[in-house]
C-alpha cells in the first residue's frame, strides 16, 4: 500500500514525465557497440548534456545514463553470452546509469530486475530503454551502499555493477558492500576497464572484452575491460 498522498503521486508522476522527455529531447536511440541486440538512448555530446542538465537542475551529476560505458558494456555482454547467470533469478544492478546492464539481465531470463541510481534522469533512462527493448525493470532511487542489512538484499540472488571504479569514495563503498553481501551467499559480478579504483583484492577475474568506446569520454577507441566475480 502506497503512504504517499495523491498529491505526492502527481507530483512524482510529473517529475518522472519531466525526466523521460528531456531523455528523449537530448538522446536518440541507437544500438550498444559490442551488444548490438541491444538498443538504448546515446546523446552525442557529454559536455553539452551535462549543460542541458545543469540547466534543467542545478547540480545535476553527470550524465553517466547516455552512453554505454566500457564496464558495463562488457558486463552486458557477459550476461548475454551466459545467461544461467542469471536467468531464473532475482538481480539488482547497481548505478545502472543507462540500464543497459539490468536490460540485459532481463533479456537473458531474470525474474525480476532492480535497476538502482540515485540520478532521477538516470531511472527515467533506464525505463525507456527497457521499454525500447521489450522487457521489464524496476527502477529504484537512492543510496544503497550504507549498509548490507538494507531490506532489499534479502530479495537478491545476484548484484551487478558496470564501472563503478572511476571515483575513489564510491569504489570504496561498492566495494565494501559486494564483498559484504558475498559473505550471505549473493553472487556478483563488476565490469570494469582499468579504472585507478578498482580494488582487485578478493576478486576474479572471468572474462575480457575489448569494448568500442567514445574516445572524446575515453581518450581511445576500444577499452580492455574485465569482468570480475566478487569473492566473500
Amino acid at each position: 500500500m502506497s503512504i504517499m498522498s495523491s498529491d505526492s503521486r502527481t507530483t512524482a508522476s510529473a517529475a518522472s514525465l519531466d525526466a523521460m522527455e528531456f531523455v528523449r529531447l537530448h538522446a536518440r536511440v541507437a544500438p550498444v557497440p559490442l551488444v548490438p541486440e541491444l538498443r538504448i538512448h546515446q546523446a552525442d555530446d557529454a559536455f553539452l548534456l551535462w549543460g542541458a542538465s545543469e540547466l534543467a537542475r542545478e547540480g545535476a551529476p553527470l550524465p553517466f545514463w547516455a552512453f554505454p560505458w566500457a564496464g558495463g558494456t562488457a558486463l552486458a555482454r557477459h550476461i548475454l553470452d551466459n545467461p544461467a547467470l542469471v536467468a531464473g533469478r532475482r538481480v539488482l544492478d547497481l548505478a545502472t546509469g543507462s540500464g543497459l546492464v539490468a536490460i540485459a539481465a532481463a533479456r537473458a531470463g531474470a525474474v525480476a530486475v532492480t535497476a538502482n541510481d540515485v540520478d532521477p534522469i538516470a531511472l527515467a533512462a533506464a525505463e525507456l530503454n527497457a521499454a525500447v527493448n521489450a522487457v521489464a525493470i524496476t527502477p529504484l532511487l537512492g543510496d544503497l551502499l550504507e549498509t548490507v542489512d538494507h531490506p532489499l538484499f534479502a530479495s537478491v540472488d545476484v548484484m551487478l555493477a558496470g564501472d563503478i571504479a572511476y571515483e575513489r569514495s564510491m569504489a570504496e563503498r561498492v566495494f565494501a558492500l559486494l564483498r559484504g553481501l558475498a559473505c550471505r551467499g549473493i553472487e556478483a559480478y563488476v565490469g570494469d576497464p582499468g579504472r585507478p579504483y578498482v580494488a582487485t583484492a578478493g576478486l576474479e577475474p572471468v572474462a575480457i572484452y575489448d569494448v568500442p568506446v567514445s574516445r572524446a569520454l575515453e581518450d581511445a577507441d576500444v577499452k580492455s575491460t574485465t569482468v570480475w566475480s566478487v569473492r566473500a
